[in-house]
């Protein structure tokens, strides 16, 4: 896909965040659909759900729900949809109102030994045309990448103790691309 902003459907900003965890791939794809536990892995950004039809805490195909939450000191509100939906293997969100032009997050997962593998693939477009741009080169690409990284933290904290934790950082910003591996232990406890 190329990595160039246009109006023609490229996205501005794409990165892939993958992380192990000590879970099975079913387990970790409901969670990843949890209310809750999307809830409290955004506890530093205030993140409530503050609209939604459904009183499951799982989200389903074609469920909206509209968030609201504090970044860089502003409150946002920002409502996705499911938009495909392949338990356990695949699931997509999108924004259909809210603060980007265009925002797309594919959540892939697979078994691998000792647990899953989970693929968070992001795609997002800013508004305000020239400006958008520069805010997503200078903020928006990290501040977002560390927001599914830390939701990522979360969610592999649902693992046994003393297994590896490891995270690949695969970023797309104009035409650079960035990889990062990263890995450690929980000990002790």
């Amino acid at each position: 896909m190329p990595d160039a902003a246009c109006d023609h459907g490229v996205v501005a900003v794409r990165f892939e965040c993958v992380t192990r965890l000590a879970i099975p791939p079913a387990e970790a794809f409901d969670l990843s659909l949890s209310v809750a536990a999307h809830v409290a892995s955004m506890a530093a950004s205030r993140e409530r759900a503050i609209g939604r039809a459904s009183t499951s805490d799982l989200l389903g195909l074609g469920d909206e729900i509209t968030w609201r939450a504090r970044h860089f000191g502003v409150p946002w509100r920002l409502t996705s949809r499911i938009t495909a939906f392949n338990r356990p293997y695949r699931f997509i969100d999108e924004q259909v109102r809210g603060p980007f032009h265009r925002f797309r997050h594919e959540h892939r997962f697979e078994a691998v030994e000792g647990g899953s593998r989970m693929a968070d693939i992001v795609e997002f477009e800013a508004p305000a045309g020239w400006l958008g741009r520069l805010a997503e080169r200078l903020v928006l690409a990290c501040y977002m990448r560390t927001l599914i990284e830390e939701r990522n933290r979360y969610l592999a904290a649902r693992r046994p103790r003393n297994r590896p934790f490891s995270t690949l950082r695969n970023v797309m910003v104009g035409r650079a691309r960035f990889e990062l591996a990263v890995s450690w232990s929980q000990t002790g406890g």
